[in-house]
């Protein structure tokens, strides 16, 4: 039921309907920014991947699973909340090796596995929109030492808005395919208050990088954050 009254839901029917789950060919890079071919690629989540344990929270269609699995040869789990978003990236992607997509909500799946990974990992993803308090200790609890957390979230300045200035979520919107606006809340920090978060979560902050999107005005729209388990 939380996944059908979700905003998220309302997108992932309105693209189903409007575009039909088929094969794709695999992307030929991981994406991190609103902008495609912009910013940095898989390299920033280990400095070889090869056969490495990575989850996705947030895979949405699976495009960015789907590279990790066909380049590097990783095993790849890519969880969503919605069904219909995993339905979609299995029938675009299912017949690849080395990757599977689960249904579910991305805390309650880190509460319930028992695995650990080489790499955690979200685009726009589940970061962001679940309590950093809950999400940020589940996910070190599920990182090797030493490996990374990356993610990319909308960039708190994006339009000229102001990033949060305390620990509550703050009010959004999705954008449907139908130009429909639904409102949503997420956390919008800037990186010294995602810094203060990762670290109460035994997690070190590696990198904050910002990133721009010329059709979006001057403003950054995205802000990509890497991490390290202590």
């Amino acid at each position: 039921m939380l996944a059908q009254a979700s905003p998220w839901y309302v997108h992932a029917l309105q693209r189903t309907t409007a575009t039909p789950a088929e094969p794709l060919s695999v992307p030929a890079r991981m994406e991190w920014t609103t902008r495609p071919g912009s910013g940095p690629g898989a390299e920033i989540l280990a400095p070889d991947l090869r056969r490495k344990r990575l989850l996705e929270l947030g895979c949405g269609p699976g495009h960015n699973a789907a590279h990790l699995a066909t380049r590097y040869g990783a095993h790849v789990t890519g969880v969503d909340l919605v069904g219909l978003q995993v339905r979609r990236a299995r029938s675009h992607y299912g017949r690849l090796n080395n990757l599977t997509f689960v249904a579910g909500h991305a805390l309650h799946y880190l509460q319930a596995s028992d695995e650990r990974f080489d790499a955690i990992y979200s685009v726009f993803g589940a970061i962001g929109l679940v309590a950093p308090e809950l999400l940020l200790p589940a996910i070190t609890q599920h990182l090797k030492p030493g490996c990374t957390l990356a993610f990319s979230v909308p960039h708190p300045q994006r339009g000229g808005r102001r990033p949060s200035t305390d620990d509550r979520p703050g009010r959004d919107y999705v954008t449907l395919p139908d130009r429909t606006r639904l409102p949503i809340a997420r956390w919008e920090f800037d990186a010294e208050r995602w810094e203060k978060h990762l670290g109460r979560a035994g997690l070190w902050l590696a990198s904050a990088q910002e990133f721009h999107d010329a059709r979006h005005g001057l403003w950054p729209t995205t802000l990509l954050i890497t991490a390290r388990k202590l």
